[in-house]
């Protein structure tokens, strides 16, 4: 069995957190090391996203997917019919990691250059590198696993504290009735293409 990621970026955060502590942080030929490998594996990240997006539009994958996308929280408005392809759908989730890449990106920027935080250059050159390797889209277009059971489209957002917040209402549905439910009453069903 294996372990959940959430427990071993809990056990790696817990190692760094001490290990940065016994990190030379003041001698400048050591910071500036710190920060090659913090480049490094960003630039890592995006060489595994490139590879999936050129996997992605080598496959090409014109299956129709329909699924019913939630409501946002806090708004009135009804589930959202989304009717789309597996192409479309693979490239969609891949601009959302590219966006949540370069977003922890800044912040770090803003941590280290502004602040002058120098500790989370070391978690956050391992903590990205094991979250892109876990991530659905590499797991099929890099590992090859088949997208059945967890790695099924539309993919399942992770649990966390929102998800238990929502009470499982902010959870994508793609069963037959919650489709029907949402062609009937009217919203969205436009193709993307």
């Amino acid at each position: 069995m294996a372990l959940n990621p959430q427990i071993t970026n809990l056990v790696v955060i817990l190692f760094m957190m001490q290990a940065s502590k016994k990190v030379p942080f003041d001698n400048p030929m050591v910071l500036n090391g710190v920060r090659a490998v913090y480049v490094l594996s960003n630039l890592i990240i995006v060489g595994v996203y490139l590879y999936v997006q050129n996997q992605i539009n080598k496959k090409k994958d014109m299956t129709t997917l329909k699924y019913v996308e939630p409501a946002p929280m806090g708004s009135t408005e009804e589930p959202k019919l989304v009717t789309t392809t597996i192409h479309a759908y693979d490239l969609e989730q891949l601009r959302a990691l590219f966006k949540s890449q370069l977003m922890g990106v800044g912040m770090m920027g803003v941590m280290h250059l502004y602040f002058k935080y120098t500790n989370p250059l070391l978690i956050q050159s391992i903590i990205p590198v094991k979250g892109a390797f876990e991530g659905n889209l590499v797991k099929i277009h890099v590992f090859g696993q088949p997208a059945s059971g967890e790695l099924k489209r539309p993919f399942k957002a992770a649990g966390g504290f929102m998800g238990a917040m929502q009470g499982g209402a902010g959870e994508i549905k793609d069963d037959k009735k919650s489709i029907e439910a949402a062609e009937r009453a009217g919203r969205g069903g436009a193709k993307e293409e």
